[in-house]
């Protein structure tokens, strides 16, 4: 088992050291599912997504408008596949995982919208991930127009009004829509906000393990945030791995200009030097 989580760790360290032009979206969402699924064959899923691809294509025929491909995206992966948003149980980790979407057929906003770029990518069809807050959504840019896409909600196409309306669900009318709300993602942001949401899932759950184990691919993607940091040694020390938590609770005290709960840290800081110089 520690030889798989070594493999699967060294998959994605790879991946994650690639440059924004060549980083590949697809595969990297995959690889974030080696961590619970070792023996994950990355190709096969791949694959899946290519014949998806090859489907939209055949639907398409000679009209590449772009309302006719969105719709031809939302036929094959919503009508004829059956993906759907999770709504009965949003928080199971499996709508984090690609592999795992594509065999139930049920995500979250971010996970289906990474299966609808991906697709649309392989037909040659330039979209764009959005991180609208709370509601990942992907969109279609032309100096012409702008066309917002909700793969959550088998594809529905949004207006302005709608996205305000996604606020109010989530802020209660405190939120008010902004241009920046609708500002395209880098790909390393995608996964890494994959990876947000999967901690927090996990914090909520109370696996600490399974929550360490992403924020060291978040840090993977993102070296040296300091934030991730102080959680990683919190993680460790929760894990009973006090001489890595020391070693993360001081360098984030050092290093953070305004360290978020400082007392805490310390307090921690102080029970583990007495942990980690007390003999056998």
């Amino acid at each position: 088992m520690i030889l798989e989580n070594l493999r699967s760790r060294e998959v994605f360290a790879d991946l994650a050291a690639l440059d924004e032009s060549v980083f590949p979206l697809d595969r990297a969402a995959l690889a974030i599912a080696l961590e619970e699924y070792p023996h994950l064959n990355i190709e096969s899923y791949l694959s899946k997504l290519d014949t998806l691809a090859a489907r939209v294509e055949v639907l398409l025929g000679d009209d590449r408008s772009p309302l006719n491909v969105l719709e031809a995206l939302n036929e094959v992966l919503f009508i004829q596949e059956g993906l759907r948003g999770n709504t009965e149980d949003y928080y199971d980790p499996r709508n984090s995982f690609l592999n795992a979407v594509l065999e139930t057929k049920n995500g979250i906003p971010i996970s289906l919208s990474v299966i609808y770029l991906e697709v649309a990518r392989r037909i040659n069809f330039d979209l764009k991930g959005v991180g609208f807050p709370s509601h990942f959504i992907v969109k279609y840019s032309s100096p012409e127009r702008e066309i917002l896409v909700d793969p959550f909600n088998l594809g529905r196409f949004l207006t302005k009004e709608d996205c305000q309306e996604l606020l109010d669900r989530v802020y209660g009318g405190s939120m008010q829509m902004q241009p920046i709300f609708l500002q395209a993602m880098e790909k390393k942001g995608i996964v890494s906000r994959m990876l947000y949401n999967l901690k927090g899932i996990y914090y909520q759950k109370e696996e600490q393990q399974k929550a360490l184990n992403v924020v060291e691919q978040i840090l993977l993607l993102n070296p040296g945030t300091l934030s991730e940091i102080r959680d990683r040694g919190l993680l460790y020390m929760q894990t009973s791995l006090f001489a890595k938590a020391l070693a993360d609770l001081e360098f984030y005290l050092s290093h953070a200009p305004a360290p978020e709960g400082r007392s805490y840290i310390e307090g921690h800081i102080k029970t583990l030097h007495s942990i980690v110089s007390c003999p056998n």
